[in-house]
């Protein structure tokens, strides 16, 4: 199997403070999460002190006076105090819950708007899965860092302030013992963290890959059985399952390590707090209570300084998670409109419908489209060399253009800059006379109607598939589409018609039967440019016959590409262009090239050979 890592998080030395505040400026968009969690996280810092305090004045209370009327006074008080803290924790916690949770759904959100307005080149050097890591984990974990970061860091600040306080203000000398142990606990802390933030990020990247070899192996498992490719796809996922066991056991080690030894740092640091106050109890230096109150706000001092530690090596671990987040939510699409475009668009908005001119599109201009043109069109793929070289083609409306060659010709990459999924290096590609970048990239790939090769239907029917192409169309209009591309017999077939389910990716229908749903589909759209990549070349002889027919119908009126495996269902195109490196190396017409003797003939007659040989093998 391959190596599934990918962009794996990074350990950064330095936190960057600008892509935090970036993230957390988002939380201070959701006051109404926001202020109550700062006030509760506040509030319970001053409560918990005020215990502390409580205790103190209760103890020293009964030992000067003994049980009297103010004593039961502060125990009311005492349990007030603490039904408000809880009552405060609930707060708490339902305010980072809540925060949590609508960071996540907004980040998720702003980040699938992106993915569904970015280009082809951008998933063109992405996989699929690390996109949907960005989309779940590193949201959810993002989420949770700033929403309970949040908490944490106002909260532990705001003690460990009060507390520092209320050492130094009860007695300063014995303060000093508990804040000496800071500068070492702090370097054990630093320590600790980072080994433990290095194996945390081992199991991390070990357990990224081992999901990704769920899924390779899932989906490749008829592959994986042809070729009797068990027990080497079972040692590989071994040796990632050993690695990613040792990673653990290491980071449990090292977390059994770091906790022991700040837990003795402190209990040393109370421990000598004891004996010293203990001897100035006997010398009726200091109250009894306020000796309980000081041991216990010294037990209490290095919980919320550790906890800020774990939040900090939380956000350094995550900053990768968080550059990708922050840097998909913040790429600009390649491909859009223009500010030109954009400001026409708005124009045309603010008029009537009296003041629109009719026949015209959502950029005031003609919504018909009459002519496509290559012109000197230049291009390559980021990286890569040059696919096509100073390409020209002009087609007009009824017009059926075949595009045949060799693979890594170009003909896909001519379609898919008809269809503005990539825009052309050099040169322009003119709609009507005006090059596409100056329409509406909404209207005029709402113009276009594609059947690829490999069709892809969604969960859900037969009926909900169709309706994909034009979501306001009616049971009628789907049922005519379906008709026209002869899908409607087999539908009707089908256990429950129209309603059935195609079940995940269409698994429940034949590849035929996946081909005539996405050519009704298209066709509902009612597109005036319509593209054909390859769409016959993996469907039966009896469902290519059944499209053929309907093709006829489709392509009337219509400017169509298409691109074909199978020389016998081009034969009725207007023109047929024979591409290679780049160029038009062949045009004409079947007869026409025929005649010719070239390429084009080349090709016909060794495929007619080789149908002809197969029919003979099957008979």
């Amino acid at each position: 199997m391959p190596d599934h890592s990918h962009q794996e998080d990074e350990f950064k030395a330095r936190l960057d403070a600008g892509l935090w505040m970036k993230l957390f400026r988002r939380a201070l968009g959701m006051p109404r999460y926001l202020v109550p969690l700062g006030i509760t996280a506040i509030l319970i810092a001053v409560l918990e002190t005020t215990l502390g305090h409580m205790t103190r004045w209760i103890i020293d209370g009964v030992a000067r006076d003994g049980v009297n009327a103010p004593f039961a006074l502060y125990i009311g008080a005492f349990l007030g105090i603490v039904l408000l803290f809880s009552a405060g924790i609930w707060v708490f916690i339902e305010m980072a819950g809540n925060l949590s949770n609508r960071l996540a759904h907004d980040i998720r959100r702003d980040g699938f708007d992106r993915l569904q307005e970015l280009e082809f080149a951008f998933y063109d050097t992405r996989p699929v899965g690390w996109l949907i890591s960005r989309l779940t984990s590193d949201c959810d974990r993002l989420s949770r860092i700033i929403a309970w970061g949040t908490l944490d860091i106002v909260w532990g600040f705001f003690f460990v302030l009060m507390i520092a306080g209320s050492l130094l203000w009860m007695n300063w000398r014995l303060a000093l013992i508990v804040l000496a142990v800071l500068p070492p606990l702090a370097l054990v802390s630093l320590f600790f963290q980072r080994k433990m933030l290095l194996s945390a990020r081992e199991i991390r990247k070990y357990n990224s890959q081992i999901t990704a070899s769920y899924n390779e192996s899932i989906q490749g498992v008829r592959t994986t059985k042809t070729l009797v490719r068990e027990k080497e796809n079972l040692a590989e996922f071994e040796d990632l399952s050993a690695r990613m066991f040792e990673a653990s056991v290491r980071n449990a080690r090292q977390s059994s390590l770091y906790f022991p030894v700040v837990m003795t740092l402190g209990s040393l640091a109370g421990g000598l707090a004891l004996w010293r106050g203990g001897w100035l109890v006997l010398n009726d230096a200091l109250t009894l209570g306020t000796l309980v109150a000081f041991i216990q706000f010294a037990g209490q001092f290095f919980h919320p300084i550790n906890q800020m530690a774990r939040i900090l090596t939380e956000m350094q671990a995550a900053q990768a998670a968080g550059e990708r987040v922050m840097g998909l939510l913040a790429t600009v699409p390649k491909i859009r409109d223009s500010e030109a475009v954009t400001e026409k668009l708005k124009a045309e908005k603010l008029k009537t419908e009296r003041e629109r001119e009719p026949g015209t599109a959502e950029d005031g201009l003609p919504d018909r489209i009459e002519s496509v043109e290559f012109r000197h069109v230049t291009f390559r793929y980021e990286n890569g060399p040059v696919v096509l070289d100073d390409f020209n083609l002009a087609v007009r409306a009824g017009e059926t253009i075949a595009l045949v060659g060799p693979s890594g010709g170009g003909k896909s990459t001519i379609v898919s800059l008809v269809c503005r999924f990539y825009e052309p290096v050099s040169g322009t590609v003119l709609v009507n006379g005006t090059d596409y970048r100056e329409r509406s990239l909404h209207w005029f790939q709402s113009q276009l109607g594609i059947v690829l090769q490999a069709p892809h239907l969604f969960k859900g029917s037969v009926r909900e598939n169709i309706r994909y192409g034009r979501l306001e169309a009616t049971d009628a209009e789907i049922e005519a589409a379906a008709r026209m591309v002869n899908a409607h017999d087999f539908i009707m077939q089908l256990e429950n018609g129209y309603d059935t389910e195609v079940g995940e990716g269409g698994n429940r229908l034949s590849t035929g039967q996946k081909q005539l749903v996405s050519f009704a589909r298209a066709l509902l759209a009612d597109p005036q440019i319509f593209v054909m990549d390859e769409a016959t070349s993996s469907i039966d002889t009896e469902t290519e016959q059944l499209i053929q027919r309907g093709l006829e119908t489709v392509f009337r009126g219509r400017i169509s590409f298409v691109i074909a495996h199978r020389l016998s269902t081009i034969r009725n195109a207007d023109r047929i262009l024979v591409i290679g490196k780049g160029r038009i190396e062949e045009c004409g017409t079947h007869e026409e090239l025929l005649a010719k003797r070239g390429h084009y003939h080349e090709l016909y007659t060794s495929q007619f050979r080789r149908e002809r040989l197969e029919e003979a093998l099957r008979a």
